[in-house]
């Protein structure tokens, strides 16, 4: 009786510990599925049934395009590398003993390597030899990266496949081609097709590599995931992982299940209807692989003459994501006959160490009003000719003003699009907790909104807070005043909820938080989905009295740019009003531009929140560059913050 006891809670823990790793490794992805469904932008409010993320995914351009790259990157690259893979394998078997040892040591070294080690060290190798990184640059760096992962997979294969078998075939007549593909490519035919999904894989889900190897224009569903994380990822990108989810699940299915049904077939058929059986079955494999063969060769030579071959008038064009509508592009080049070539960045600091290199040459890039100073400084900027950009008189003067405090002279940016860093607030929780709405950066050392504060998790942004309530600039260097910020920081660390980034927005669309300090371009957004979802709370937003960050992003051209001209086209459109207006409307981040502002609904214009009297903002500053030595006292006393 114990003996049975002792078994059925033995078999108990057994399945207890087996769901528990299911539940760990299929929850994330059934609640991405579920958010799929969800009519909310939130990820924690549900707004209702709906299939238009399904819908938007086949309509966004950018989603069609990096879906197609990253499918025929990984088909390409790993149908080459099982080539490559396989006929290295075959030369390492056919060597001695100690070569064989010192051969597949030396392929086990990209395997164990890092990928960031392999993706950094491809990219110099590519930019020493002139190679301009692009769509050939990848499949390469891919190619490369798959090969020792084929031959992994062939190896085994061919160490249990008998000389003595091919040897015979030879004895007995055939060539050693005939009896290569009779012998020896049967045995090791599942080495190889495991070696080719195991390259098509990693390919597939690859982010590292691609990252440091990709050129302008070139985007995966990895890189284009990442670029767009500062906005936070679309519903829409959950629609295409749920379809690409249930896609490979059926697959596997269909792999598992029916080999069985076919062998039990084979199985009751007589010798001459097997026989009829295997010829129809080489029949359709021999159909199957011409099919595949033009397939490839046709997706081939389209993206030859996508990638390769270049336009005569082209634009590459550098920015954040989700940082223009996509139809402003295709109205661009349908009135100027300029192809777009259009990539992503997400941050500065991801931006600039691009542009120095210099490896991708781009024309247009709108970074933030600090790394416009430091571009300049280091001459990686080209002054633009105002006369190409008539539309500039659309920009107001109040904003090539705060301009020159990282632009001298305006010489080098025209202003895109701009904001404030103020505290949301959440009135209801305020109401209950029988508190009033803050109005200070003071306010959040409140020993009463412990555990309900959201802080930036951003260097300059934290620093910006707390050297502002000390009543200093938030452009300081001096190091007093950095170490008086830095204890202030770590005093409010118990108050903190959580130090995160856009995931602000939707903790307080959640009511998870009370405040948080958040960028005033979110406003927009955030008001649309209060008023969608019907909570029954405010979230107000307030510029605190100690003044705060009034933040600027700017176009403007690298010193390297190969069609100068054509930017200053394209800052020009963009500063056309119409156009203006499309952008701020799909944005919902404040635009510079007059013509655009006097186009808005008077709701809009009035919203002191997005739209603040700029010249009435006291103590407000725009961030500087404030050189490198300073730039590492920053990191380093964030460092400690963040330690503690």
């Amino acid at each position: 009786m114990k003996t049975q006891n002792h078994s059925r809670l033995k078999r108990f823990f057994e399945d207890f510990y087996l769901v528990l790793v299911l539940i760990f490794l299929y929850a994330p992805i059934a609640t991405m599925m579920v958010l799929s469904f969800n009519s909310s932008k939130s990820r924690t409010q549900w707004g209702g049934f709906t299939l238009d993320w399904y819908t938007s995914m086949f309509e966004s351009a950018s989603i069609t395009t990096a879906l197609y790259n990253t499918l025929l990157i990984a088909f390409l690259s790993a149908a080459i590398a099982t080539l490559i893979g396989t006929l290295s394998a075959l030369g390492i078997s056919s060597m001695k003993k100690m070569p064989r040892t010192i051969m597949l040591g030396v392929n086990n070294i990209p395997i164990l390597n890092s990928d960031i080690v392999t993706g950094i060290s491809l990219m110099l190798a590519f930019l020493a030899f002139g190679i301009s990184l692009g769509f050939k640059t990848i499949l390469l760096a891919h190619i490369t990266f798959n090969i020792p992962y084929v031959i992994l997979s062939v190896m085994p294969k061919l160490k249990q496949t008998s000389k003595s078998t091919y040897e015979a075939a030879l004895d007995l007549g055939a060539s050693p081609i005939q009896a290569f593909f009779k012998v020896v490519f049967p045995d090791i035919m599942p080495g190889v097709l495991s070696g080719f999904l195991m390259a098509f894989t990693m390919s597939l889900d690859d982010f590292i590599i691609t990252h440091f190897t990709r050129g302008a224009g070139i985007n995966t569903l990895s890189t284009l995931i990442y670029s767009e994380v500062r906005r936070g990822i679309k519903p829409s990108m959950y629609a295409l992982s749920t379809v690409i989810f249930v896609t490979v699940l059926a697959l596997l299915l269909i792999t598992n299940f029916s080999p069985d049904k076919q062998s039990k077939q084979m199985a009751a058929l007589t010798p001459k209807q097997l026989q009829k059986k295997e010829k129809q079955e080489r029949t359709r494999k021999v159909l199957l692989v011409t099919a595949a063969f033009f397939v490839i060769v046709s997706v081939c030579f389209s993206s030859y003459k996508y990638y390769l071959v270049s336009h005569s008038d082209e634009l590459y064009v550098y920015n954040w994501g989700e940082y223009i509508d996509e139809s402003v592009i295709e109205q661009f080049e349908e009135e100027t006959s300029i192809h777009v070539v259009y990539d992503l960045f997400e941050t500065n600091e991801e931006m600039y160490p691009v542009i120095e290199a210099g490896g991708v040459q781009y024309d247009a890039v709108c970074p933030s009003d600090y790394m416009i100073q430091k571009m300049a400084e280091n001459g990686l900027l080209a002054e633009i000719n105002f006369e190409n950009i008539p539309n500039i008189s659309y920009i107001g003067e109040e904003y090539l003003e705060r301009s020159k405090s990282f632009d001298p002279q305006n010489l080098y940016s025209v202003p895109y699009s701009w904001g404030t860093v103020g505290i949301l607030y959440n009135t209801k929780k305020l109401e209950e907790m029988g508190m009033e709405a803050p109005t200070k950066w003071s306010d959040l050392w409140d020993e009463r909104y412990e555990g309900e504060i959201l802080m930036q998790d951003s260097v300059r942004d934290a620093f910006m807070v707390a050297l502002k309530a000390l009543g200093y600039s938030m452009n300081t260097d001096d190091i007093g005043e950095l170490q008086e910020a830095k204890d202030l920081l770590i005093a409010q660390k118990p108050l903190v909820q959580a130090y995160v980034v856009d995931q602000v927005r939707d903790k307080m669309i959640g009511g998870e938080a009370a405040i948080g300090v958040i960028y005033s371009g979110e406003l927009l957004y955030i008001q649309e989905e209060v008023a969608n979802l019907g909570l029954d709370y405010e979230l107000a937003y307030v510029i605190p009295e100690e003044g705060t960050n009034i933040w600027l992003d700017s176009w403007v051209i690298p010193a390297n740019a190969q069609n100068k001209e054509n930017a200053e086209k394209w800052i020009n459109f963009l500063c056309r009003p119409d156009i203006a207006l499309k952008n701020f409307e799909y944005i919902t981040y404040a635009t510079p531009n007059t013509g655009a502002f006097e186009l808005l609904d008077s709701e809009t214009q009035n919203n002191q929140s997005v739209f603040p009297d700029i010249s009435k903002l006291e103590n407000c500053e725009v961030f500087q560059y404030l050189g490198e030595e300073t730039d590492e006292v920053y990191n380093n006393l964030w460092k400690e913050i963040k330690a503690k």
